[in-house]
């Protein structure tokens, strides 16, 4: 191979490499994301409705996708002040949304956390699923636009 194909080849390489290592995830952004979504359960774990509404913008859509028993496909739009005043009522026992193999994505001022969950009652399961987020950093602050989630009680991970 001639000097001008090497030389021509590892130009080529670099760039790819260096097109890629832009478009890595900043750690930074990574985990402030994932402390958005944590600050939300944490809250619930808590019955905490303030701290759960810390983790959201004032605009945000809320859906849950699920099968009824008689096999129809449903998809429920939530309400924020619904979610926040059941959060903050008092329960009896903790409510625990367990998650596990998420993946987050970030490009500049949006990200995506995509993740499994268990949904627990105190000790006793309820359902599970994937809960899928969008977020958007406001004035440096990393808040949750959107939630979609499926919810199912057999074919889960408890």
């Amino acid at each position: 191979m001639n000097t001008f194909k090497i030389f021509g080849l590892i130009l080529f390489l670099s760039g790819q490499l260096l097109a890629h290592a832009q478009h890595q995830v900043k750690p930074s952004d990574s985990t402030a994301v994932i402390k958005v979504v944590n600050k939300l359960f944490d809250g619930m774990r808590q019955s905490d409705s303030a701290m759960v509404h810390d983790a959201f913008a004032d605009e945000v859509q809320l859906l849950s996708t699920y099968t009824k028993k008689d096999g129809t496909k449903m998809v429920k739009e939530g309400s924020l002040v619904e979610f926040l005043v059941a959060v903050g009522t008092h329960h009896d026992q903790v409510w625990d949304e367990k998650l596990y193999n998420i993946l987050v994505f970030v490009d500049g001022s949006i990200a995506q956390v995509w993740t499994e969950y268990s949904f627990y009652v105190g000790d006793k399961f309820s359902h599970c699923g994937v809960d899928a987020f969008q977020l958007v950093k406001y004035e440096g602050k990393w808040r949750i636009v959107s939630l979609v989630d499926t919810r199912k009680r057999s074919g889960c991970k408890n």
